[in-house]
Protein backbone atom coordinates (compact mmCIF):
# COMPACT_ATOMS: atom_id res chain seq x y z
CA UNK A 1 0.00 0.00 0.00
CA UNK A 2 1.44 3.52 -0.88
CA UNK A 3 1.05 6.64 1.38
CA UNK A 4 1.32 10.36 0.23
CA UNK A 5 2.99 12.82 2.28
CA UNK A 6 1.50 15.63 2.92
CA UNK A 7 3.52 19.03 2.64
CA UNK A 8 5.26 20.19 5.87
CA UNK A 9 3.39 23.13 5.17
CA UNK A 10 -0.42 22.01 5.16
CA UNK A 11 -2.85 24.59 6.67
CA UNK A 12 -5.46 22.50 8.22
CA UNK A 13 -7.53 25.78 9.19
CA UNK A 14 -7.68 29.12 7.98
CA UNK A 15 -9.50 30.76 10.44
CA UNK A 16 -11.47 33.52 9.46
CA UNK A 17 -14.50 34.67 11.61
CA UNK A 18 -14.62 34.58 15.48
CA UNK A 19 -17.29 32.21 16.85
CA UNK A 20 -17.20 34.61 19.69
CA UNK A 21 -17.53 37.80 17.91
CA UNK A 22 -15.33 38.96 19.98
CA UNK A 23 -11.31 39.56 20.13
CA UNK A 24 -8.93 37.26 21.86
CA UNK A 25 -8.48 39.76 24.88
CA UNK A 26 -12.09 39.92 25.84
CA UNK A 27 -12.82 36.11 25.60
CA UNK A 28 -9.86 35.78 27.75
CA UNK A 29 -11.13 38.62 30.32
CA UNK A 30 -14.27 36.63 30.38
CA UNK A 31 -12.81 33.76 30.77
CA UNK A 32 -10.84 35.18 34.19
CA UNK A 33 -13.87 36.67 35.14
CA UNK A 34 -15.70 33.05 35.30
CA UNK A 35 -13.21 31.32 37.55
CA UNK A 36 -13.22 34.67 39.65
CA UNK A 37 -16.93 33.88 40.03
CA UNK A 38 -16.75 30.56 41.00
CA UNK A 39 -13.75 31.51 43.28
CA UNK A 40 -16.58 33.97 44.92
CA UNK A 41 -19.34 31.58 44.89
CA UNK A 42 -17.39 28.89 46.48
CA UNK A 43 -16.92 31.29 49.20
CA UNK A 44 -20.78 32.64 49.82
CA UNK A 45 -21.70 29.07 49.27
CA UNK A 46 -19.72 27.71 52.38
CA UNK A 47 -21.01 31.38 54.11
CA UNK A 48 -24.44 30.40 53.50
CA UNK A 49 -23.92 26.61 55.11
CA UNK A 50 -22.93 26.86 57.54
CA UNK A 51 -25.19 30.28 58.35
CA UNK A 52 -28.44 28.15 58.05
CA UNK A 53 -27.17 25.20 59.62
CA UNK A 54 -26.23 27.23 63.24
CA UNK A 55 -29.14 28.38 65.89
CA UNK A 56 -28.05 31.93 66.72
CA UNK A 57 -26.60 34.13 64.29
CA UNK A 58 -25.57 37.81 64.73
CA UNK A 59 -27.71 40.64 63.65
CA UNK A 60 -27.35 42.86 61.04
CA UNK A 61 -29.43 45.74 62.61
CA UNK A 62 -26.84 46.10 65.44
CA UNK A 63 -23.68 44.56 63.65
CA UNK A 64 -24.07 47.41 60.72
CA UNK A 65 -25.99 50.12 62.46
CA UNK A 66 -22.95 52.92 62.89
CA UNK A 67 -22.52 56.11 60.56
CA UNK A 68 -19.24 58.55 60.62
CA UNK A 69 -19.83 61.40 63.15
CA UNK A 70 -23.32 60.07 64.37
CA UNK A 71 -22.07 58.86 67.52
CA UNK A 72 -24.38 55.88 69.19
CA UNK A 73 -26.98 56.83 66.34
CA UNK A 74 -29.35 53.58 65.59
CA UNK A 75 -28.82 54.07 61.50
CA UNK A 76 -29.46 50.55 60.30
CA UNK A 77 -27.88 49.56 57.33
CA UNK A 78 -27.26 53.11 56.01
CA UNK A 79 -23.69 53.34 55.82
CA UNK A 80 -23.39 50.15 53.78
CA UNK A 81 -26.26 51.33 51.27
CA UNK A 82 -23.82 54.13 50.94
CA UNK A 83 -21.12 52.45 50.29
CA UNK A 84 -23.42 50.52 47.38
CA UNK A 85 -24.53 53.85 45.95
CA UNK A 86 -20.69 55.03 45.73
CA UNK A 87 -19.80 51.75 43.73
CA UNK A 88 -23.14 51.43 41.50
CA UNK A 89 -22.45 55.00 40.36
CA UNK A 90 -18.78 54.19 39.86
CA UNK A 91 -19.76 51.78 37.48
CA UNK A 92 -22.03 54.00 35.58
CA UNK A 93 -18.96 56.20 35.20
CA UNK A 94 -17.11 53.32 33.74
CA UNK A 95 -20.32 52.70 30.94
CA UNK A 96 -19.37 56.54 30.37
CA UNK A 97 -16.08 56.14 29.67
CA UNK A 98 -16.10 52.93 27.52
CA UNK A 99 -18.83 54.95 25.27
CA UNK A 100 -16.69 57.81 25.35
CA UNK A 101 -13.90 55.29 24.03
CA UNK A 102 -16.36 54.19 21.22
CA UNK A 103 -16.35 57.77 19.68
CA UNK A 104 -12.97 58.08 20.06
CA UNK A 105 -13.44 60.84 22.54
CA UNK A 106 -9.97 60.82 24.97
CA UNK A 107 -10.97 64.27 26.82
CA UNK A 108 -14.82 62.29 27.45
CA UNK A 109 -12.57 58.82 29.14
CA UNK A 110 -10.45 60.73 31.05
CA UNK A 111 -13.03 62.48 32.72
CA UNK A 112 -15.16 59.62 33.40
CA UNK A 113 -11.97 57.46 34.28
CA UNK A 114 -11.17 59.63 36.78
CA UNK A 115 -14.59 59.60 38.47
CA UNK A 116 -14.76 56.07 38.41
CA UNK A 117 -10.86 55.79 40.40
CA UNK A 118 -12.61 58.54 42.65
CA UNK A 119 -15.57 56.56 43.30
CA UNK A 120 -12.99 53.25 43.70
CA UNK A 121 -11.21 55.21 46.48
CA UNK A 122 -14.26 56.44 47.96
CA UNK A 123 -15.77 52.72 48.18
CA UNK A 124 -11.94 51.17 50.21
CA UNK A 125 -12.06 54.48 52.59
CA UNK A 126 -15.71 53.51 53.30
CA UNK A 127 -14.53 49.94 53.92
CA UNK A 128 -11.60 50.82 55.53
CA UNK A 129 -14.41 53.03 58.36
CA UNK A 130 -16.29 49.95 58.77
CA UNK A 131 -13.84 47.65 59.73
CA UNK A 132 -11.83 50.24 62.05
CA UNK A 133 -15.22 50.53 64.10
CA UNK A 134 -16.47 46.87 64.00
CA UNK A 135 -12.54 46.18 65.23
CA UNK A 136 -12.16 48.47 67.83
CA UNK A 137 -14.84 49.52 69.99
CA UNK A 138 -15.44 49.36 73.58
CA UNK A 139 -18.49 46.99 74.35
CA UNK A 140 -19.99 44.83 76.88
CA UNK A 141 -20.67 41.55 76.25
CA UNK A 142 -22.21 38.06 77.98
CA UNK A 143 -19.74 35.32 78.05
CA UNK A 144 -21.28 32.16 79.81
CA UNK A 145 -23.64 33.80 81.95
CA UNK A 146 -21.42 37.19 83.03
CA UNK A 147 -20.69 40.34 81.70
CA UNK A 148 -17.16 40.68 80.53
CA UNK A 149 -15.78 43.87 78.35
CA UNK A 150 -13.73 43.94 75.19
CA UNK A 151 -10.83 46.59 74.40
CA UNK A 152 -12.86 49.12 72.63
CA UNK A 153 -14.47 51.96 72.42
CA UNK A 154 -18.33 51.73 71.95
CA UNK A 155 -21.33 50.40 73.99
CA UNK A 156 -22.79 48.01 72.15
CA UNK A 157 -21.29 44.19 70.59
CA UNK A 158 -21.66 43.88 66.90
CA UNK A 159 -21.62 40.04 67.11
CA UNK A 160 -24.96 39.92 68.15
CA UNK A 161 -28.61 40.04 70.07
CA UNK A 162 -29.16 42.67 72.75
CA UNK A 163 -29.97 41.01 75.97
CA UNK A 164 -33.25 41.94 77.81
CA UNK A 165 -32.34 43.84 80.80
CA UNK A 166 -33.51 40.96 83.46
CA UNK A 167 -30.85 38.99 81.77
CA UNK A 168 -28.73 42.26 81.92
CA UNK A 169 -29.22 42.00 86.10
CA UNK A 170 -28.30 38.23 86.18
CA UNK A 171 -25.36 38.58 84.33
CA UNK A 172 -24.08 41.42 86.71
CA UNK A 173 -25.15 39.22 89.63
CA UNK A 174 -22.20 36.71 88.30
CA UNK A 175 -19.72 39.29 87.58
CA UNK A 176 -16.63 40.15 88.98
CA UNK A 177 -16.80 43.60 91.03
CA UNK A 178 -13.33 44.74 89.27
CA UNK A 179 -15.72 44.60 86.06
CA UNK A 180 -18.66 46.14 87.97
CA UNK A 181 -16.88 49.50 89.03
CA UNK A 182 -15.52 50.05 85.60
CA UNK A 183 -18.82 49.68 84.63
CA UNK A 184 -20.05 52.21 87.22
CA UNK A 185 -17.05 54.84 86.55
CA UNK A 186 -18.31 54.32 82.56
CA UNK A 187 -21.45 56.28 83.11
CA UNK A 188 -20.28 58.23 86.68
CA UNK A 189 -17.42 60.03 85.42
CA UNK A 190 -17.18 61.52 88.93
CA UNK A 191 -16.94 57.82 90.64
CA UNK A 192 -13.71 56.78 91.88
CA UNK A 193 -11.99 53.75 92.01
CA UNK A 194 -11.06 54.65 95.84
CA UNK A 195 -14.51 55.46 96.60
CA UNK A 196 -16.22 52.66 95.24
CA UNK A 197 -13.54 50.17 96.69
CA UNK A 198 -16.04 48.48 99.87
CA UNK A 199 -19.24 48.64 97.80
CA UNK A 200 -20.80 45.12 97.64
CA UNK A 201 -21.66 44.15 94.02
CA UNK A 202 -25.19 44.89 94.89
CA UNK A 203 -24.49 48.36 95.42
CA UNK A 204 -22.34 48.61 92.49
CA UNK A 205 -25.19 47.26 90.53
CA UNK A 206 -27.54 49.64 91.50
CA UNK A 207 -25.49 52.39 90.56
CA UNK A 208 -25.25 51.36 87.58
CA UNK A 209 -28.12 53.22 84.62
CA UNK A 210 -29.28 49.83 82.81
CA UNK A 211 -30.66 52.26 80.17
CA UNK A 212 -26.92 52.76 79.22
CA UNK A 213 -25.84 49.31 79.27
CA UNK A 214 -26.70 47.71 76.33
CA UNK A 215 -25.20 43.92 76.61
CA UNK A 216 -25.07 41.65 73.70
CA UNK A 217 -24.58 37.95 73.15
CA UNK A 218 -21.63 37.42 71.10
CA UNK A 219 -22.13 35.58 67.61
CA UNK A 220 -20.10 32.72 66.62
CA UNK A 221 -16.64 33.54 65.83
CA UNK A 222 -17.09 31.98 61.80
CA UNK A 223 -19.28 35.33 61.02
CA UNK A 224 -16.39 37.55 61.78
CA UNK A 225 -14.05 35.12 59.93
CA UNK A 226 -16.44 34.81 56.81
CA UNK A 227 -17.29 38.36 57.16
CA UNK A 228 -13.73 39.94 57.00
CA UNK A 229 -12.51 37.10 54.98
CA UNK A 230 -15.08 37.68 51.96
CA UNK A 231 -15.29 41.59 52.17
CA UNK A 232 -11.35 41.65 52.19
CA UNK A 233 -11.29 39.26 49.33
CA UNK A 234 -13.40 41.89 47.80
CA UNK A 235 -12.12 45.17 48.71
CA UNK A 236 -8.51 43.41 47.37
CA UNK A 237 -10.41 43.14 43.92
CA UNK A 238 -11.53 47.03 44.06
CA UNK A 239 -8.08 47.65 44.80
CA UNK A 240 -6.95 45.70 42.22
CA UNK A 241 -9.43 47.60 39.62
CA UNK A 242 -8.16 51.11 40.92
CA UNK A 243 -4.84 50.59 40.05
CA UNK A 244 -5.91 48.98 36.88
CA UNK A 245 -8.12 52.19 35.86
CA UNK A 246 -5.04 54.56 37.50
CA UNK A 247 -3.35 52.84 34.54
CA UNK A 248 -5.80 52.57 31.58
CA UNK A 249 -6.16 56.68 32.68
CA UNK A 250 -2.24 57.01 31.76
CA UNK A 251 -2.31 55.32 28.80
CA UNK A 252 -5.22 57.65 27.75
CA UNK A 253 -3.72 60.60 28.63
CA UNK A 254 -0.33 59.67 26.71
CA UNK A 255 -2.50 59.06 23.81
CA UNK A 256 -1.44 55.47 23.49
CA UNK A 257 -4.96 54.34 22.63
CA UNK A 258 -5.52 56.93 19.96
CA UNK A 259 -2.45 55.89 18.93
CA UNK A 260 -3.77 51.80 18.56
CA UNK A 261 -6.85 53.22 17.16
CA UNK A 262 -8.94 51.86 19.33
CA UNK A 263 -10.28 51.67 23.15
CA UNK A 264 -10.66 48.31 23.61
CA UNK A 265 -8.44 48.50 26.74
CA UNK A 266 -10.70 50.43 28.40
CA UNK A 267 -13.68 48.19 27.59
CA UNK A 268 -11.93 45.16 29.21
CA UNK A 269 -11.22 47.47 32.39
CA UNK A 270 -14.59 47.95 32.42
CA UNK A 271 -15.49 44.86 32.63
CA UNK A 272 -13.79 43.71 35.40
CA UNK A 273 -14.83 46.48 37.01
CA UNK A 274 -18.77 45.36 35.97
CA UNK A 275 -17.94 42.09 37.85
CA UNK A 276 -16.64 43.91 40.91
CA UNK A 277 -19.62 45.64 41.10
CA UNK A 278 -21.67 42.74 41.04
CA UNK A 279 -20.04 40.57 43.25
CA UNK A 280 -20.86 43.35 45.90
CA UNK A 281 -24.69 42.82 45.34
CA UNK A 282 -24.16 39.59 46.41
CA UNK A 283 -21.91 40.22 49.26
CA UNK A 284 -24.84 42.66 50.17
CA UNK A 285 -27.08 40.49 50.26
CA UNK A 286 -25.23 37.71 51.70
CA UNK A 287 -24.65 39.79 54.87
CA UNK A 288 -26.02 42.70 55.33
CA UNK A 289 -29.80 41.94 54.68
CA UNK A 290 -29.80 38.00 54.89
Amino acid sequence: MSTTALPTNTKWWNGGRSPFNASYGKVMMWYFLMSDAFTFGAFLISYATLRFSLNGWVDANHVFNAFPFFGHENLPLAFVSLMTFILIFSSVTMVLAVHEGHHMNRKGVEKYMILTILGGLAFLGCQAWEWTHLLTGEHFVLVNGTIDTMNTTVSHNPWGHFAAQDEVVKAMQNTSPEILRSMVMEHDHSATAASLQNLTSADLISKINLNEVQVAHPGPPSFGSYFFGITGFHGFHVFSGVVINVVMYLKTKLGHFDQRGHYEMIEKAGLYWHFVDLVWVFVFLCFYLI
